[in-house]
């Protein structure tokens, strides 16, 4: 993975950037109905599971923005060429999740490969991490599901004490309204990074690309 500096004093959200992480810490959550109706069409004509097309179009869209990038690497300040998705792998037998993590690929069924490969090779590994022999990677940020509920909201907030801006999303149950297919999408980043803009621009380019899927498979 690609970590590049950022130079506070020509950056362009510098002040901005100080102002939210030192003088007034904040984050923001938000949560928004995505329509994913030609999506799950196409992910039952193809055959292919939802989940990691989930995972996948999240990932590809926030690391369109370095914002959505921005950590710190042994004190310095910079941003990742491109997020790796951390997500949780629900075990049945006794109702409780490992994490799991899958590096992103720019072309879907790549990733879609390393996915199904990391099921089978730890989807039954117990304990905080489904592949303990290495920790996550230093990019990796925080997407998952909650398959069992419809919210109107949710949030995660870490507690803490130590510089964290990437941000968390997490996805609901779908439900139907007016013939079409949503699914709630809960957004929840540090206000040090990014913007309503950053987010917005996030969610117009995912639902382009849900709309448009089959051209990636």
């Amino acid at each position: 993975m690609l970590f590049t500096p950022i130079d506070l004093q020509s950056w362009p959200r510098g002040q901005l950037f100080y102002y939210f992480s030192k003088m007034a810490p904040t984050g923001y959550s938000m949560t928004v109905n995505v329509d994913v109706t030609e999506l799950r069409r196409a992910t039952k004509e193809a055959e292919i599971k939802f989940f990691p097309i989930y995972l996948w179009l999240v990932t590809k869209n926030l690391n369109q923005q370095k914002e959505f990038k921005v950590a710190e690497c042994d004190g310095v300040l910079g941003y990742y060429d491109a997020l790796t998705p951390l997500y949780a792998s629900f075990h049945e037998d006794d109702h409780t999740f490992s994490l799991m993590w899958t590096e992103y690929q720019e072309r879907f069924l790549d990733f879609y490969g390393l996915y199904l490969a990391n099921q089978q090779q730890f989807g039954n590994a117990h304990g905080v991490l489904c592949q303990p022999q290495t920790p996550p990677p230093a990019n990796a940020y925080t997407v998952s599901c909650i398959p069992w509920m419809q919210f109107q909201h949710f949030a995660v907030h870490s507690y803490e004490n130590k510089p964290y801006y990437f941000p968390s999303v997490e996805a609901g149950k779908f439900f139907e309204r007016d013939g079409r297919t949503f699914m709630p999408l809960s957004l929840t980043c540090h206000h040090a990074t990014t913007d309503g803009w950053h987010v917005n621009r996030f969610l117009e380019d995912l639902k382009t690309d849900i709309m448009a899927f089959a051209q990636y498979l």
